[in-house]
């Protein structure tokens, strides 16, 4: 498998110390407040940690027009866990639009969960499910990616489940849940996102900009559609590779009808890409730079790929 990273240097650790102690995380804030943070990130924990959490990604093959065997020997196209796999366990082909897949006799292969004698698999392009090929502890799925066609695969025993300790977050802080304002383009912006893999770019939909006031200044940052009362914000800042995700962080914001934005950058936290190498994260644009430091939200996690 070949695949360039863009390499994310580690973080130097320069934000509270005790940013993982429950008085730190809970001083002096609304009890109610306080518990309601606490529980959205125990069940980000619990969701990183399950059977189809990012944990379990243990591998990512982008496929060539043709024949890419897999199974666990070396010398398939695409080299799956050894003992987890027959040698050969099957053959994807791809014609440059769809993937089909032929299972080898007796490999044990279902597609959602029942046998599958050969044919095409759906990928999860325009939001569509995709087929799931499963194999003892091991999932398979076609994903396409700004006009690329990949194998994600899922490995439930995966080294990166195995190592995790904990997600690590900084003091609760109210003065961080902030109002804005929604400013929509005319018309909706495609917008070509780059991601944290080199060569990946993936289309998403901007309808507009947030405004909002931090830190004693006042930011515009460009926003992605993530439902109709939902933004989708990807942001870089001051404390972003010195504690925080070098690459940045995701936070989503709750949109009302009269076009102010709530955000709360105690929920901010960590891509994907910061606990698997094997995932596709886009990036912050430019405009999403903060100028401060934002103190609040999920602490970086070192992974070794």
């Amino acid at each position: 498998m070949s695949i360039k990273y863009w390499v994310i240097p580690q973080a130097i650790f320069v934000l509270p110390l005790l940013a993982d102690t429950p008085a730190a995380k809970t001083k002096g804030v609304d009890p109610a407040y306080a518990k309601s943070i606490t529980e959205y990130r125990e069940k980000m924990e619990n969701t990183l940690k399950s059977d189809t959490g990012w944990l379990t990604v243990a591998g990512l093959h982008w496929l060539k027009p043709g024949d890419t065997s897999f199974g666990s020997d070396a010398k398939n196209g695409f080299v799956l866990p050894t003992g987890k796999s027959p040698a050969i366990a099957g053959t994807l082909n791809f014609d440059g639009k769809k993937v089909s897949l032929k299972p080898a006799s007796g490999s044990g292969i279902l597609v959602n969960g029942k046998p599958f004698s050969n044919g095409a698999l759906v990928d999860d392009g325009n939001g569509r499910t995709a087929d799931l090929v499963t194999l003892g502890d091991l999932t398979m799925f076609v994903i396409e990616r700004g006009g690329r066609i990949g194998i994600r695969l899922r490995d439930k025993s995966s080294k990166y489940r195995k190592e995790f300790t904990h997600r690590s977050w900084l003091p609760i802080k109210s003065e961080y849940k902030i109002s804005g304002k929604f400013l929509p383009y005319p018309t909706p912006k495609k917008l070509r996102v780059p991601t944290v893999i080199e060569g990946v770019v993936e289309e998403h939909e901007s309808p507009g900009e947030i405004e909002f006031t931090l830190g004693g200044k006042t930011h515009k940052a460009q926003v992605l559609k993530e439902s109709d009362t939902e933004l989708w914000l990807i942001f870089r800042d001051k404390s972003s590779g010195k504690g925080t995700y070098p690459a940045g962080r995701f936070l989503y914001g709750v949109l009302a009808k009269d076009n102010t934005v709530t955000f709360d950058f105690n929920k901010a936290y960590n891509p994907p890409c910061a606990f698997t190498p094997f995932a596709t994260c886009p990036l912050p644009p430019r405009q999403n730079y903060l100028t401060i430091a934002v103190e609040a939200g999920e602490l970086n996690y070192h992974v070794e790929p």
